[in-house]
């Protein structure tokens, strides 16, 4: 049935055209955005996805920035502890150069000097953006390393924060003290348990050198609270033995911002053994050392009668007057203008490049595992740039293909409309 008050044919044309419109629309949006999801609208489920996906984005992108900087940082340390090594190599030539007796002794102790004061020169001006990663000597805690933004980590519970702990590798020559005026803890209340606890111990002479042990607290791994005071006296003195001490700051050791007792008894044996060889010269000890494995100490005494002197070892409280020494605090000792001192400062030497060496290859460590994050970091970066593509970006070649076809289909249904809109005249035509 046809009727002139109802176009049927132009209504179905209209819809049509409307529909297609739309559909074109949408398309013309798709090749002028590159993108199929373009808001909230478009794809509520996939667009809420790929905005915080672009959120992790633009953080790794502030993130690299981080980790860039805390790589510059660690790469200025790092040449300046490499630089100390090569400079502690050099004195070491001299040192050895002085165990000659026909030699200018003094002339040499000038070189080393000048070898000295050029350390402390590199030292100071290893920083970056006035942070210096051979100094911590601060007492305050978590002072002695730095956190460097490495990553987020995002989790069904939320997203967070995750950093590279670098710590930082004293190579300054200041001296430590345990401070003036300050009393020892008593034994139930310091980390010292075995020989010398807070009370003389005695090594006597012996054609069987004797021996005594001291431990550190529970572990190698305990950590001490910095700025908390070490130190060795050394009395009873008889014989062919090291000098009596003056007081607790000729053999003492002053805990730095994360130290173990590893360390503390680790420095602790160093600075007893420079003390010794001073006083006695390094061929003349006889065998008395004392030997640092994880955290306790083996005192060896003289395998010779006669030669008897008492240890006695200390701790203090972390005090505002005790300063902590620098890694290379030995260097200010050396002094090879005497046959002893040269003597003694053989032995130091190597113990001060080892610490230097031992620096210079943490932080080499570091700088590669800040290296290995960032590249990581990019190649995250570009893999969620390419996951955000798929999951909003159009297929252009399809798009393209679809924007000639809704043109026809637009173009083919204006026809159709302008015909249906032209039946009632057709119509007419029966009247006449």
């Amino acid at each position: 049935m046809s009727s002139i008050l109802t176009n049927q044919g132009a209504m179905t044309a209209l819809q049509t055209l409307k529909s297609i419109n739309k559909r074109l629309s949408d398309t013309r949006e798709m090749v002028a955005t590159g993108k199929r999801v373009n808001s909230a609208r478009d794809n509520a489920a996939v667009w809420a996805i790929s905005k915080t996906m672009e959120s992790d984005v633009a953080g790794f992108a502030r993130i690299k920035d981080s980790l860039n900087l805390g790589q510059s940082s660690v790469a200025v340390a790092r040449k300046g502890s490499e630089t100390v090594v090569d400079l502690l190599t050099q004195m070491k030539e001299k040192i050895v150069a002085s165990q000659e007796e026909n030699v200018d002794r003094d002339k040499i102790q000038a070189d080393i000097s000048a070898l000295r004061d050029q350390i402390g020169a590199v030292v100071g001006a290893a920083q970056f953006n006035g942070l210096n990663l051979l100094k911590n000597t601060s007492q305050t805690e978590n002072s002695g390393a730095i956190n460097v933004l490495a990553s987020l980590d995002r989790a069904s519970d939320g997203v967070r924060a995750s950093d590279i702990r670098v710590r930082k590798q004293d190579l300054g020559m200041g001296l430590s003290s345990i401070g003036t005026g300050l009393s020892a803890l008593a034994v139930a209340a310091n980390d010292i348990t075995g020989f010398g606890d807070a009370a003389t111990g005695t090594l006597t002479g012996a054609a069987t050198a004797p021996t005594g042990v001291t431990t550190f607290g529970s572990s190698a791994r305990q950590a001490v609270t910095a700025g908390t005071g070490f130190s060795i006296t050394i009395s009873g003195s008889t014989g062919d033995a090291p000098a009596n001490t003056s007081s607790g700051n000729e053999i003492n050791y002053v805990a730095r911002d994360g130290d173990t007792m590893a360390d503390v008894s680790r420095a602790l044996a160093a600075a007893y053994n420079r003390y010794v060889e001073a006083s006695m010269g390094a061929t003349a000890t006889g065998g008395i050392t004392a030997q640092a494995d994880g955290n306790t100490i083996t005192f060896t005494g003289a395998g010779q009668t006669g030669a008897d002197f008492a240890v006695q070892v200390d701790q203090y409280a972390a005090h505002a007057s005790s300063t902590i020494g620098g890694g290379l605090s030995s260097l200010s000792y050396i002094d090879v203008s005497s046959e002893a001192g040269a003597d003694a400062a053989l032995a130091d030497i190597d113990r001060l490049l080892e610490t230097a060496i031992d620096a210079s290859a943490s932080f080499g460590s570091s700088e590669m595992r800040l290296e290995t994050q960032t590249d990581f970091i990019s190649g995250l970066s570009s893999a969620l740039k390419s996951g955000i593509g798929t999951l909003v970006d159009a297929d252009m070649e399809e798009t393209a293909a679809a924007l000639q076809a809704l043109q026809v289909q637009q173009q083919l249904s204006v026809t159709s409309l302008s015909i249906a809109n032209q039946s009632p005249q057709y119509l007419l035509q029966l009247f006449r």
